[in-house]
């Protein structure tokens, strides 16, 4: 009798103790490299992509399942805006400021400054000639978007930019082309603001 209430005594007791909570393991934060006081995204470890600095303050990586579509986009966008600054600081510079222009059947229509006056005065026949140059580069390069091979790699490498490099070395002319990519996004965007706040000035005054 005496083991029986010594039981059930044992038994109530444990009804009123606090269980343990199973132990949690948590990723161990990584410090940012563009922000040393502060800990880099969790997709952004750098180490799994090139030109990987953990900045990301809005959080865009939080939001993309796939980072490397997303690299993809950053690459295109950043190739397009190297060649966009380069041909407005030409064609209104040129070589000792004269200025740059590709010869054309009808006048002022390779020669309008202003970009976004430029679409039109290039007339259908340019501009379709773009797109369907663009179309054909994205219909080609559609199934590399996903997947595991390199972002940006559209097999073109005519100069040999590439030829008898180490890994290493290729790492990181990679990562000086996004460097550059994210440069020219940024001063296109400065000069597009520029040409729309001030209209037919130079583009550096």
């Amino acid at each position: 009798f005496k083991l029986l209430v010594t039981v059930a005594l044992f038994a109530g007791i444990q009804g009123f103790t606090v269980p343990t909570a199973p132990l949690k393991t948590t990723r161990l934060s990584v410090t940012s490299k563009s922000l040393p006081f502060l800990e880099a995204p969790s997709k952004l470890d750098g180490t799994s992509l090139v030109g990987d600095y953990g900045f990301d303050p809005m959080g865009l990586s939080d939001i993309q399942a796939d980072l490397q579509y997303a690299r993809w986009a950053e690459l295109k966008h950043g190739r397009i805006c190297m060649l966009a600054i380069v041909g407005m600081v030409t064609q209104e510079y040129g070589p000792f400021g004269s200025g740059w222009h590709l010869p054309s059947p009808h006048a002022g229509q390779f020669s309008e400054l202003d970009p976004f006056k430029a679409v039109a005065a290039v007339g259908f026949e340019g501009n379709m000639q773009i797109f369907l140059a663009i179309g054909v580069i994205e219909l080609i390069n559609f199934n590399k978007h996903y997947g595991e091979g390199t972002p940006g790699d559209i097999g073109w490498d005519f100069l040999g930019l590439l030829e008898g490099k180490t890994d290493e070395q290729i790492r990181r002319t990679m990562e000086q082309e996004i460097v550059h990519c994210r440069l020219a996004m940024i001063a296109f965007t400065g000069a597009a603001v520029q040409t729309l706040i001030f209209p037919g000035e130079g583009l550096l005054g």
